[in-house]
């Protein structure tokens, strides 16, 4: 199941490249595409090592990826076009998100696992960890709900993978967890894939800030160039149909003979 769990977040990243150049007609550079094979071959490597697959597994991994990452995409463009933060985001979602799962939650859980919730013995120390776990779930969220809102969808998963090689060195230090030369591998690997993918976002987010500044810098020489004067008229042009100085005349003799010879 674990390694089924690893193999879905892995391909949360490519599905939801995918989903926002079909439909955010988003496009993503070469370079980091690259990154991101680098990351994810060396989280594979690190986590993933016997892969066992049935239907019901496959077709909850599938539902599972589609879900997360149409949710997390929705989440970045909620904040962006709206422009709300990620506190009035979740706290606007955070009660239907709530009822749903109250109502769905213990259906799907039987199903799975063929036993009732409501049938299970709640001791006052069972109650304290699901209480504590509700607490960092609230907490993961508004973590979730910001970086995605700060950041991007694909900048989050590799958060997510981040963590999952800090888990497996964690579990090996503090743990003493079994450790082979192909986990360390594998982490060295990924952790090289998030520096590449850090420095081309960070590259390329600079890029675009300098290529946004251009356009003003042009306009404000042009308007910097433009004559003083330009083709303003005077109100006494206006009151006597002159339409430029060069009708105006210079001197008292020469306005008496035009009013002679008009």
């Amino acid at each position: 199941m674990i390694v089924l769990l690893q193999m879905t977040k892995l391909a949360i990243i490519p599905f939801t490249m995918l989903l926002e150049t079909i439909f955010l007609s988003k496009k993503f550079s070469q370079s980091i595409k690259a990154s991101l094979m680098v990351l994810l071959l060396g989280v594979g490597i690190a986590s993933v090592t016997d892969l066992q697959l049935n239907l019901l597994g496959s077709i909850i991994a599938v539902l599972t990826i589609a879900a997360t990452c149409v949710c997390q995409i929705l989440t970045n463009q909620i904040q962006r076009r709206l422009k709300v933060s990620s506190t009035q985001l979740l706290y606007q979602s955070s009660l239907y998100q709530s009822a749903v799962l109250l109502i769905t939650g213990p259906f799907v859980d039987k199903l799975l696992t063929k036993k009732d919730v409501f049938a299970f013995e709640y001791t006052f120390e069972v109650v304290v960890f699901i209480l504590m776990s509700c607490g960092i779930a609230v907490s993961v969220n508004f973590s979730t709900f910001l970086v995605i809102g700060t950041t991007s969808p694909v900048t989050y998963q590799v958060l997510g993978h981040l963590k999952t090689c800090l888990i497996l060195s964690f579990g090996y230090v503090l743990l003493k967890d079994p450790f082979t030369l192909r986990n360390l591998a594998g982490i060295l690997i990924a952790i090289f894939g998030m520096g590449l993918y850090s420095f081309f976002s960070v590259s390329e987010s600079r890029k675009k800030t300098e290529g946004a500044t251009l356009p003003v810098n042009t306009q404000m020489s042009e308007k910097d160039s433009a004559p003083l004067l330009g083709t303003k008229t005077s109100p006494w042009q206006e009151s006597n149909g002159v339409e430029n100085f060069d009708d105006v005349p210079r001197t008292a003799k020469s306005a008496f003979s035009r009013q002679l010879n008009p």
